[in-house]
């Protein structure tokens, strides 16, 4: 059990939580009596949690329907306390007699991370959390990146930070963004499952701690409509037989041929799992030039208009060269927008994909022969290019790639022609834990 303390009081409980196609976070509570139970036995959990939709709409299909039983389960060395008697785990969805559900999008990023390992090869993600506070400071106290922004929220990033430290969260950095009351936190890098369960951790936590203040915190990839998007940026970093493959290479800034592959292949393949890094109906409103949500399609070092931004090794980069994925947002499930990333890089790695031209400027100034292609919005182009692909498939399986589909379809078809406002205010809080 990671994080402060285990001496439990009868009133003490633990959550396990997964996390849905539509990038909700669902649960079950125990109390903390029954923990080898949740370990053991599980909780029930019909197989529709997978098709729930963002409004709790169930987008029922053959394979997923009011018939049927799964569990979830934890594991006890992944509790973490979040204080006040609570305690969490990141659970996973297993049939009765134990085994993974094909279903369970962190098994998904399990078996994918697995594959990785097979060829030689590893990965490292760090995770930046962006967030909107509501009920909080007044436009007039406000600056983008203000000293003035972070410190009128001093007493929230302490008991935030405190939060964090009794958990076990990695909190690496926090700071106040570009839009009013938009704050990011930036994570450790861990290995891609405990990365994306600290992302499920890092939301509870923040959630937490802005109630407690009287405040309220929005995950949504457009809480206002108008104002500024927010992002859930990726950061992953890979080594082959224990050698870094994007720095120290004969390739540009660095790159080996290994690590060239690996971005062409994440830039190939990003068209086909834009309904998993940024789905919702809402995403299209963040994903748009200018907005460095990167909607363009292509790679360069330091470009944060570009899809795939490289972080050469240097001494202000401590964790060695990484890239920095932009087009992800919060509504996406960590689990399956880390499978995307981690199974396009090695799919690009095994095919030695060729490395595309840089692009060192803003896209969007590039016009005729050397305009950038962006990335598909249209709710048709989206799902059409997701569904018809085959390394989605093979990723995730056909199970994840029905339930995912059916719940976009649906969250498209009734909210993306609803006026902006209406449907940013109705789901400002959909992905607040």
């Amino acid at each position: 059990m990671r994080g402060a303390g285990n001496d439990f009081a009868p009133t003490d409980r633990i959550v396990g939580s997964i996390v849905d196609m539509a990038g909700v976070s669902r649960a079950k509570m125990l109390p903390i009596a029954r923990l080898s139970t949740f370990v053991d036995a599980g909780a029930g959990a019909s197989p529709s949690w997978s098709v729930f939709c963002v409004d709790d709409h169930l987008a029922f299909t053959p394979a997923f329907s009011v018939v049927g039983d799964l569990r979830l389960r934890i594991d006890a060395d992944d509790v973490r306390n979040l204080g006040d008697g609570t305690y969490w785990a990141p659970a996973c969805l297993t049939e009765q007699d134990g085994t993974p559900s094909l279903a369970c999008t962190r098994d998904a990023l399990r078996r994918v991370t697995a594959r990785l390992e097979e060829s030689g090869l590893s990965a490292r993600t760090g995770h930046e959390i962006e967030f909107t506070l509501f009920d909080a400071a007044t436009a007039d106290e406000w600056s983008a990146y203000g000293l003035n922004a972070v410190l009128a929220h001093d007493d929230f990033f302490a008991r935030l930070l405190a939060a964090a430290a009794t958990a076990g969260l990695p909190v690496e950095q926090v700071h106040a963004e570009a839009g009013l009351n938009q704050f990011e936190v930036s994570l450790a890098p861990a290995d891609p499952v405990t990365a994306a369960d600290d992302v499920v951790l890092a939301r509870a936590l923040i959630s937490r701690t802005a109630r407690a203040q009287g405040m309220r915190a929005s995950f949504s990839p457009m809480p206002v409509a108008g104002g500024a998007g927010n992002g859930a940026h990726q950061h992953v970093s890979f080594a082959e037989d224990d050698r870094p493959i994007l720095s120290g290479g004969p390739g540009p800034h660095g790159l080996t041929a290994a690590g060239g592959a690996a971005v062409a292949g994440i830039l190939r393949a990003l068209p086909e799992f834009t309904a998993v890094l940024a789905g919702s109906a809402l995403s299209h409103l963040r994903l748009r030039p200018g907005m460095w949500s990167g909607v363009s399609r292509c790679w360069g070092l330091e470009n944060r208009e570009a899809a795939v931004r490289l972080c050469t090794d240097t001494a202000g980069n401590p964790h060695g060269a990484n890239l920095e994925i932009k087009p992800v947002d919060p509504s996406a499930n960590p689990y399956l927008s880390g499978a995307a990333i981690l199974g396009a890089a090695h799919d690009g790695i095994v095919g030695a994909f060729p490395l595309p031209d840089e692009v060192s400027v803003d896209p969007a100034n590039l016009a005729g022969a050397h305009a950038v292609d962006l990335l598909p919005t249209l709710p048709s182009d989206v799902l059409g290019a997701f569904e018809s692909s085959a390394l989605a498939r093979d990723l995730f399986g056909p199970l994840i790639v029905e339930a995912l589909a059916a719940v976009k379809r649906y969250e498209h078809a009734e909210y993306r022609d609803k006026p902006v406002d209406e449907v940013a205010q109705r789901f400002r809080y959909a992905w607040t834990s």
